[in-house]
């Protein structure tokens, strides 16, 4: 019987961490496989030594093509000054990421490559290998996305509340965004409780996500899409979750007015990185995603309708 696959990625991190820090990237196959057998042999009972060789080896033999894509993609953070561990999670998810891609499906490498990040690595660091990783698979076009479409019908449903929010300052109209760790604006949103009203809930996480007061002014439309179970809301009754697990996330947006006053992100909001109002003219310059697109065009119309100057 093999380790897990999980487990099995721990510890071709380690490895890699260890030679990396020693500058021994380009150590020898029988090397390997000794470095191999005594951290299987500490850290578990039995191995899958296959996996395991054939991981390192597939990082080893195309390390030179993977840092360049990794700059290319991170482009403000040189791959030197990327600390070790942090460098090494972004190989090793990436090789699978491209390498591997039969055998393993992308989201799901990349959701193993975030967890080693969250297990092994600082507090912040799976944000970063999270948004470097998100990047490359855009880039890449998606691979075997239809696969999650396909199974859409079979996943649990979440229902979320949010809103376009606007404000009116020195006679303009400005937009509230929040923006994620994809470098995406959205809307400011979030899961309603057992019961809860869609209007009482959208005021209510529109407070917590960005801290002001709104009032609803109209309702807009509804969006739904797949996205990671990342929220303790959302696990399993044992508190249990697999990286790749899914949900399906349903969204009730309404038009809400606010206070032009400094937006402030939910402290423990571990999914956006910032809030801001942008004017109107503003918005064709940001990146957004296109399933809000259109839900933001109604919500400028209705401004415009009813409430704009």
């Amino acid at each position: 019987m093999s380790i897990n696959r999980h487990l099995a990625r721990g510890i071709v991190l380690q490895i890699l961490f260890e030679l990396d820090a020693n500058d021994n990237l380009s150590i020898d196959r029988e090397s390997l496989q000794k470095m191999i057998d005594k951290q299987t042999e500490e850290f578990a009972s039995a191995s899958d030594d296959g996996f395991i060789l054939n991981l390192l080896t597939t990082v080893q033999e195309r390390i030179a093509t993977l840092d360049d894509i990794i700059s290319r993609a991170a482009p403000e953070w040189p791959l030197e000054k990327i600390n070790v561990m942090d460098r090494n999670i972004l190989r090793l998810g990436l090789a699978e990421l491209l390498f591997n891609s039969e055998e393993v499906p992308p989201k799901v490498a990349i959701d193993e490559a975030i967890e080693l990040a969250k297990n092994y690595s600082s507090a912040t660091s799976h944000k970063f290998v999270n948004g470097v990783l998100g990047t490359i698979y855009k880039e890449m076009g998606e691979p075997r996305k239809e696969e999650s479409s396909q199974k859409k019908t079979n996943l649990e449903t979440v229902n979320l509340a949010g809103g376009l929010v606007y404000s009116v300052f020195e006679e303009k109209i400005f937009l509230a965004f929040v923006k994620d760790i994809f470098k995406h604006w959205t809307l400011p949103k979030g899961k309603l409780l057992e019961d809860e009203d869609v209007r009482v809930g959208a005021l209510r996480k529109i407070k917590e996500e960005i801290g002001i007061n709104v009032v609803i002014k109209d309702k807009l439309q509804e969006n739904t899409y797949i996205a990671n179970a990342k929220n303790k809301e959302e696990l399993s009754e044992e508190g249990q979750m697999l990286p790749s697990e899914k949900v399906k996330k349903h969204v009730h947006y309404f038009l809400a007015e606010g206070k032009h006053e400094p937006l402030k992100l939910e402290e423990e909001n571990t999914g956006l990185t910032e809030a801001k109002w942008f004017s109107l003219d503003q918005i064709e310059e940001l990146k957004i995603y296109d399933d809000i697109k259109p839900i933001i065009a109604l919500g400028i119309e209705k401004i415009g309708e009813n409430y704009g100057k």
